[in-house]
């Protein structure tokens, strides 16, 4: 049979998963010395690893080359959901947030307000389901440079200690989700190789609930 293939987002993320499939006693040597390879095998070949960029995770896994997938809940946000969401991993955890200017009453007024984001859909989907009418713009490089420059009132980003927000004149106005790396499977996978999915899985979730009680 042939093995279970899993995208990983490149980098934290694919270091803390390795993690964890190390945890449930699987070999991930090759992906630890994986050099420029982008397709690597895990344990006694029973899983196929292959990075990818977070987006693509999702590309890969909708389009069923992999069957499996670790990407950010920030990542199935914003480019939808075709594909089942079976685990939260526990780790990569931050926030989407709203932030403006310090002292800036964002929700005041009846004026139409500008917001700034890497994350246009997941901005639209929040300010429509306040009612408000905003305009967004889509920014790729560092977004809290938008409000200080004039182009928008407040920016929708990800969150995790604050401090760029803080040091930059910038304060957190309402938090939009909390965020963590979630195992995604595509719908057919599922269905064809349930019994090896969920056997995965289950491992995965008493690794992560062992750990959670150590800190109890």
């Amino acid at each position: 049979m042939k093995p279970l293939r899993i995208a990983l987002t490149k980098g934290r993320l694919e270091k803390k998963t390795i993690e964890l499939l190390e945890e449930i006693g699987l070999d991930c040597t090759q992906v630890r010395e994986k050099g420029r390879r982008l397709i690597l095998t895990v344990g006694n070949g029973e899983i196929e690893v292959v990075l990818a960029k977070a987006a693509d995770v999702i590309t890969y896994v909708e389009n069923g080359v992999c069957d499996l997938g670790v990407v950010g809940k920030d990542t199935i946000m914003e480019n939808g959901s075709h594909f089942f969401e079976i685990l939260d991993l526990g780790f990569g955890r931050c926030r989407f947030a709203l932030a403006c200017k310090k002292g800036t009453d964002f929700f005041s007024g009846y004026q139409a307000k500008t917001i700034a984001s890497k994350y246009p859909n997941v901005a639209r989907q929040y300010f429509e389901g306040r009612g408000m009418d905003v305009r967004i713009i889509k920014i790729e490089g560092s977004v809290e440079l938008a409000p200080l420059v004039g182009l928008a009132d407040g920016i929708v980003d990800i969150v995790e200690t604050g401090s760029t927000l803080k040091e930059n004149g910038l304060e957190v106005v309402e938090t939009i989700a909390q965020i963590s790396a979630r195992l995604i499977a595509n719908t057919a996978s599922l269905k064809m190789r349930k019994q090896e999915i969920e056997s995965l899985a289950g491992r995965l979730e008493d690794c992560i609930r062992n750990r959670e009680e150590k800190y109890i």
